[in-house]
């Protein structure tokens, strides 16, 4: 199965960073968060990504065309111009880089990959800034039971502050960022019908608007529920937490060895 990602949005809440870069590069622990997502597809035997690049895509590129430089010893031999990598640690991936567009919407970045999914049964799909520790195996699992077009991972979010646990005006404790209003929100990682391409128009449609309403109106969209960790990269608070998380040793969407 393919995993198609996301990565050609401004991130404009996070521009401390994204002048230089686009939003998937972001590093959390010295790697992208892009490298993070795809690691976690692949601890669960996902290994080709469709990569969709926008805004700064070059940045992408290069980090995928260097990516023994960046995850190896090197020796370059200077006098007969060669290059020599050692310990090879690079993923079994397979991963193709796609221009789909600066001011292309979610959905019509989608619709420009089409053909790459042709031949597919199903494909993931993601956002190129969240993490989670999403069991992508059972989610698999779940889509093909249900036999329908989509399948969207239900999340619910953590609160931004901590709440005060109070027995009328007497305040009996703490919260620490308890979950938000109770409500189950859309959290990316989806599994896809290639069907489901059909129903963006062009590339100034959004994913989330008139595709996913659609889907959900002709009763061809299912809910996997996730209540574990999940954690989207909006702004610098975000990244501070997720780069805290990764330096303590307690990042929950670390499911690889």
């Amino acid at each position: 199965m393919k995993a198609v990602i996301l990565a050609g949005g401004l991130g404009t809440r996070i521009s401390e960073e994204t002048h230089l870069k686009p939003k998937p590069m972001i590093e959390i622990g010295g790697k992208p968060i892009l490298w993070h997502i795809m690691k976690l597809y692949s601890a669960h035997g996902i290994n080709d990504f469709i990569v969709c690049c926008g805004y700064k895509g070059y940045v992408i590129k290069e980090y995928f065309a260097n990516y023994f430089l960046h995850m190896s010893d090197v020796t370059f031999d200077m006098v007969n111009n060669n290059m020599q990598v050692h310990q090879r640690n690079a993923e079994p991936w397979r991963v193709t880089l796609v221009d789909t567009g600066e001011d292309t919407l979610t959905g019509g970045r989608l619709k420009r990959v089409a053909s790459y999914l042709k031949d597919e049964d199903a494909f993931c799909f993601t956002y190129g800034d969240g993490v989670a520790n999403i069991d992508i195996k059972a989610q698999i699992s779940f889509h093909q039971n249900h036999k329908k077009l989509a399948t969207v991972t239900a999340v619910q979010p953590p609160g931004r502050y901590g709440a005060l646990n109070m027995n009328g005006q007497l305040v009996t404790g703490f919260t620490e960022k308890p979950r938000g209003d109770g409500g189950w929100i859309n959290g990316g990682f989806f599994i896809l019908s290639p069907k489901c391409i059909d129903y963006i128009s062009n590339d100034q449609t959004s994913w989330e608007a008139d595709p996913l309403t659609n889907l959900a109106k002709n009763d061809e969209l299912m809910a996997f529920t996730h209540s574990g960790f999940w954690q989207p990269m909006d702004t610098l608070r975000d990244k501070n937490l997720l780069e805290e998380l990764w330096e303590t040793n307690k990042a929950p969407w670390k499911v690889w060895g």
